[in-house]
């Protein structure tokens, strides 16, 4: 099946929405990366670990738990966690100030060792994703996993999404539109079904100035049945 126009996405997407104000108000803002580059180091680490915690677990309990992973773990300060040893890892993760996942815990400092392996490269991790073109996310997608831990499937995405990186994500009403039209038939993580949806965003990108996040919130509000509110436009997607 042919790539549908984005225009024939959008006027679909607004008649469900209530109309054209409703529909760019639920998009949300587009690129704001221009201030990527500033964020420190640590923020990433500290977003990278509360997503990792986050997955396949109740999000509130995490977000309210997370002062205290910031003070158990000296803030994600890179260093101070890549100096932690092995036992004072362990005790971390038996308290119960925190959640207590060991095998989530170490994902900490691993994750923390892919930060500081790029700074050896001469720039700030937060810089070196601020360049990463946005013609080619799923190979920062794939960067994550290899590099990284736990950090395939959603979990890499919704990261880099929370820290204003411009990225579109596969949420279920997304991968429902491009199983709807055939442009996918097999896994949603392999590497030809991941290529299809960067090839369809991009050309959609060609045809408009939304950024890829706009681009992903117009694909999930134009498929399947949500019924979004403008009060639910951070948990839109």
């Amino acid at each position: 099946m042919a790539l549908e126009k984005l225009d024939d996405i959008y006027q679909r997407a607004a008649s469900r929405k209530g109309g054209a104000a409703k529909l760019n108000i639920l998009l949300g803002p587009g690129k704001q990366e221009h201030l990527l580059a500033a964020i420190p180091d640590d923020r990433f680490l500290s977003e990278f670990s509360k997503k990792v915690f986050q997955s396949g677990f109740v999000w509130r309990v995490v977000q309210n738990k997370w002062p205290n992973f910031e003070e158990s773990f000296f803030n994600f300060n890179i260093e101070k966690v890549l100096m932690m040893p092995e036992e004072m890892m362990e005790r971390k993760a038996s308290d119960p100030k925190i959640i207590r996942n060991f095998n989530k815990v170490k994902t900490i400092k691993a994750n923390a060792e892919m930060i500081f392996e790029q700074q050896q490269q001469g720039q700030s991790f937060a810089e070196f994703i601020a360049k990463w073109p946005s013609d080619d996310i799923i190979g920062l997608w794939a960067y994550l996993k290899k590099h990284g831990q736990r950090l395939g499937g959603n979990t890499g995405p919704y990261a880099l999404r929370a820290l204003g990186k411009d990225t579109f994500l596969l949420s279920r009403d997304v991968e429902a539109y491009f199983r709807a039209h055939d442009i996918i038939t097999g896994g949603i993580q392999t590497k030809s079904s991941l290529n299809a949806i960067q090839t369809s965003f991009n050309s959609w990108q060609q045809q408009c100035d939304l950024s890829l996040g706009q681009l992903s919130r117009l694909i999930a509000y134009a498929t399947g049945d949500n019924h979004i509110h403008l009060e639910d436009i951070a948990d839109a997607e």
